[in-house]
């Protein structure tokens, strides 16, 4: 009797589980060859329910969400099919026989958007160039953000990519440093990254919180990649020449055993600009062991070194001398061109992902990541010799046609033009406008004192370079509570030890380099006490050397509920942040404070979202988010000046964001129409710079020089993006479709930062500070820079059923600003170093004038792409080109004003001159380039 109850009992709870559930059927087909798809993904939205098609395309997938809901079909290098279903439970539905077409918009580069990744900190700018945030999605905006503004470098919501998450199976891989990705780790791996899912703004994911612009989910499981390989072979003339892919995926066998296999190369003698060599390869492997229907082990490590030349920054002055594409890092040796400032990436990644399918409504998936290697900026340091730079400022004729008196650090606010040695110059440059590696080579050969043996190095090459290791785990839990609600939580610990240090590379054909600074003496010259008047040669350490000790630990919760004309979401967000620098030089001028292990600075931060979505109709949405964090400073901003001293910066906080957005969606089968209004507040932000400045220093003030090499702390300063955005996509018929979109923003400073100037110089002097407080910098109103503010793009699209395709795209991009200075927009810009007393010339019509922000030109950029493929011999060939610019416009997409005059008269004789020797940098975008690509299917 008991076993009858027992058999009744079990089939009853099974019944009854199974009217909870809708159980959707379906087969997934090719579109051209009408052969079955295996491996391909079955989804429901923003759920934890996922299947594969079977080796005969089809699918059975479990829902006990109740009410409509969309279907998401997606599989590698075929287009997205999104359906909407309605769950009846205890019934099944059969979806029929689905049909994917083969895409041509993935040959599109995603490289167009790894080509902004600059690394700017050694240039005498507060300026951070950043890449946008990687985009896969098919959204007309997104698209438009990606491929067509993103070569002006456009960001959206004029929002930096720290303010989004990116990541590799739900690990974050933005970097502890400065909040950021490291986009060049992914390079070479287009092939096998395009399993992705992506959330705008403060939209609901299943994998982490989140920021305010949004998060990447990239997914490398073998089992998702469809079976089969493909080559690839692309030339282009922007960032690299030439680029060839192999992968092969061999989707899961009968073992449960699958794993994808991808390497490539990419390589520019010279790209775009002058001198700017590329060499790149890239490795991946992903393998998957189904141990049975519940776990799954995954293992994903690439390795992708690479090598890019930088291009210089270059006044108008430089500019019209030469042109948009002139380089002055680098010159000829040996009849090829070298590039003296290189960026050097080799950071191999290796994880583990178990994937525990804990019961049909409820999975956790776990991960564990190692990551290691180097990223390495080099440049030419030099000792008792004039600067190599071929632009220094005494070597370009300006120098001479503004040439101003001097009285003891005055700036009179005189000068005689000197017309004559301004053409001499003029010639001279003209004839030797690049680095001159020859005249290096020769200074560091010549006999030392016994006549025979080459003497020390006066020009040596070195590298700025930051060693990492960072190891992570984590886990993520997805589970449907009811139908309607369903719950999302993960915890991510990551440790990170990161030594930074400068390297020699190259003697430049010397013997030794003195490992003391030459603008100090006796005991401040030293870069480490504890081994003084050190003689390095290639290989060693040298001039600074400390360790990066970091950990953090963030949690998150959310909780969805969906019902049949409403969805609202919950999320929270902890984290704790723990960072501390390791001095292993004892510094000369910081004596105490550099040597050892500073203080530990500990940051708390939590952080609410939500999000309510009401359905109108099967074809319209209104939805909205909001969001409200706060987040630890980067390690890069926490340390005043982290190369020679363990002090934390002055009054450093937590940054605050707030965020909201409200959006409009229409779906039809000829209208796609998305409109967004959004608001994002960043509050209590930090930023460190360096530079050299003339007449910053008050000698009234017992300082003995009013010049000086400063580091530049602000604090407190707030930015505040508002606008919106529009996509619009019309199918006028079968094979035409045509797209609007538009970006409307007002991204302004909201805050006056306070403005911190530290002088090593001044730690000589027993009694005096190094830290001087210059007040508020009066930034506020002043635009964000380095990204258009307003873009709008116009296409057209044509697909021939035959496997043609034919785009164009014409872009305007406005009001992009420079990147102002914030020393001459604080009161001490206008006040006399000499007597301590406002210049009297000092009006304020004069001031507005002189510190206007620049404002670009706007740029119309036309872009035209377009695709074929073909079915030979069974095996796929696609063939893509694309040509961007096609006008040849010359345009200016970023740049900053100059620190080195901090005060009024220095910049105002500068400017009146015509000829600034100290005008503002710019940087240009490409002119006419192309990309071909071809793919071959295996």
């Amino acid at each position: 009797m008991v076993n009858k109850y027992t058999v009744f009992f079990i089939l009853w709870s099974f019944s009854f589980a199974f009217a909870q559930e809708t159980v959707f059927t379906g087969t997934v087909i090719e579109s051209k060859t009408q052969n079955p798809l295996e491996n391909v993904v079955v989804n429901i939205q923003n759920s934890s329910h996922t299947e594969l098609t079977s080796n005969k395309g089809k699918f059975e997938l479990h829902s006990a969400i109740d009410g409509e809901q969309l279907l998401l079909i997606r599989s590698q290098g075929y287009k997205d099919l999104l359906l909407k279903v309605h769950s009846n439970f205890g019934q099944q539905v059969n979806l029929g026989v689905l049909q994917l077409e083969n895409t041509f918009s993935d040959e599109v580069p995603a490289a167009l958007i790894t080509l902004l990744d600059s690394d700017l900190s050694d240039d005498n700018s507060s300026s951070e160039m950043t890449s946008g945030l990687l985009q896969s999605s098919k959204d007309a905006f997104m698209q438009a953000s990606a491929f067509n503004w993103g070569q002006a470098r456009f960001r959206i919501r004029g929002l930096d990519s720290e303010n989004g998450t990116m990541m590799l199976n739900g690990m974050s891989m933005n970097k502890i440093y400065d909040g950021r990705p490291q986009w060049s780790n992914w390079g070479g791996l287009n092939n096998v990254l395009r399993n992705q899912d992506f959330s705008v703004g403060t939209a609901a994911s299943n994998y982490t919180f989140g920021g305010i612009l949004g998060t990447q989910q990239i997914f490398t499981r073998a089992s998702l990649y469809r079976k089969g390989g493909s080559l690839t072979f692309s030339g282009s003339n922007t960032t690299y020449t030439w680029r060839t892919i192999g992968t092969y995926a061999s989707g899961m066998n009968a073992d449960g055993w699958a794993y994808v296999v991808s390497a490539g190369k990419r390589w520019a003698d010279e790209g775009y600009f002058e001198g700017t060599n590329f060499n790149a390869d890239s490795f991946f492997l992903s393998v998957e062991k189904k141990l049975n229907s519940r776990h799954s082990l995954n293992f994903t490590g690439f390795y992708t070194p690479n090598s890019r030349g930088k291009n210089s920054p270059n006044t108008n002055e430089v500019t019209d001398l030469m042109d948009e594409k002139y380089n002055s890092y680098c010159g000829f040796q040996n009849g090829q061109k070298r590039n003296a400032r290189v960026k050097t990436v080799e950071e191999p990644l290796f994880m583990l992902n178990h994937y525990f399918k804990i019961d049909e409504k409820t999975n956790l998936n776990s991960s564990v990541m190692y990551q290691f290697g180097k990223v390495g900026n080099s440049s030419i340091d030099y000792q008792n010799a004039d600067s190599p730079d071929p632009v220094y400022y005494k070597k370009m004729p300006s120098y001479f046609s503004s040439l101003y008196e001097k009285d003891q650090g005055e700036f009179s606010g005189e000068f005689t033009p000197d017309y004559e040695n301004a053409q001499k110059s003029r010639v001279a440059f003209l004839a030797n406008s690049q680095l001159d590696w020859d005249a290096m080579y020769l200074a560091n050969q010549k006999p030392g004192q016994n006549g025979y043996e080459p003497a020390q190095s006066h020009y040596v090459l070195y590298e700025d370079r930051t060693d990492d290791k960072t190891f992570a785990v984590n886990s993520n839990l997805n589970t449907q509570i009811t139908p309607n609600i369903s719950f999302d939580g993960g915890i991510t610990y990551r440790n990170l030890k990161s030594h930074n240090f400068q390297y020699l590379l190259d003697l430049l054909g010397g013997k030794y380099f003195e490992d003391i600074d030459p603008f100090y003496k006796g005991d401040l010259s030293q870069s480490d006490l504890q081994n003084p008047d050190r003689l390095v040669v290639k290989g060693d350490i040298y001039g600074y050397n400390y360790n990066f000790l970091a950990s953090t630990i963030d949690a998150f919760t959310q909780f969805k509920f969906s019902y049949n004309k409403t969805e609202f979401y919950l999320a929270q967000s902890y984290s704790i942040s723990n960072y501390q620098r390791e001095g292993l030089y004892q510094n000369g001028i910081y004596p105490t404070t550099s040597l050892g292990k500073s203080e530990k600075v500990n940051f708390e931060n939590f952080g609410f979202k939500g999000g309510f979505t009401y359905k109108i109709s099967g074809k319209q949405w209104l939805f909205f988010n909001g969001a409200h964090l706060t987040r630890a400073p980067s390690l890069r901003n926490t340390f005043s000046n982290s190369r020679l001293n363990n002090n934390i910066v002055n009054g450093i906080e937590n940054e605050n964001s707030s965020s909201a957005e409200a959006n409009y969606a229409y779906r039809s089968p000829k209208i796609k129409l998305r409109l967004t209004a959004y608001y994002a507040l960043i509050k209590n932000t930090s930023k460190t710079s360096f530079f050299y400045a003339e007449g910053i220093f008050d000698k009234t003030g017992g300082y003995s020089a009013t010049n000086a090499f400063v580091s530049q702390t602000l604090t407190k300063l707030d930015k505040k993006n508002t606008g919106a955005e529009l996509s619009f996509e019309y199918q006028i018929s079968s094979t035409l479709k045509t797209t609007l979109s538009a970006a409307y923003g007002n991204h302004i400073y909201s805050s006056n930062p306070n403005v911190s100037i530290t002088n090593d110089a001044n730690a000589a002097k027993d009694d005096a500070h190094t830290t001087f407080d210059f007040g508020k910098a009066y930034l506020k109103n002043y635009k964000q820079p380095g990204t258009p503010q307003n873009a709008f793009s116009f296409g057209l699209e044509y697909r021939d059923p035959k496997y043609l395709w034919l785009g164009a795209n014409i872009n305007y991009l406005t009001d992009n600003y420079i990147d102002v200075s914030p020393i001459s927009r604080t009161s001490q810009f206008y006040i006399n170093p000499v007597n301590g007393f406002p210049y009297p010339e000092a009006d304020a019509g004069k001031g507005i004038e002189l510190l206007k922000q620049e404002k670009f030109d706007p740029v119309t950029l036309l872009n035209i792409n377009g695709g074929k493929s073909w079915r030979i011999y069974k095996k796929y060939v696609g063939l893509f080109a694309s040509v961007n610019n096609v006008l040849g416009l010359v345009y200016k997409t970023g740049g900053f004003e100059q620190a080195r005059n901090a005060n009024f008269r220095a910049l105002n004789q500068d400017v009146s001159s015509g000829t600034p020797s100290f005008g503002p940098k710019y940087y240009y975008g490409y002119g006419r380039t192309y990309f071909l690509n071809l793919t071959i299917g295996l």
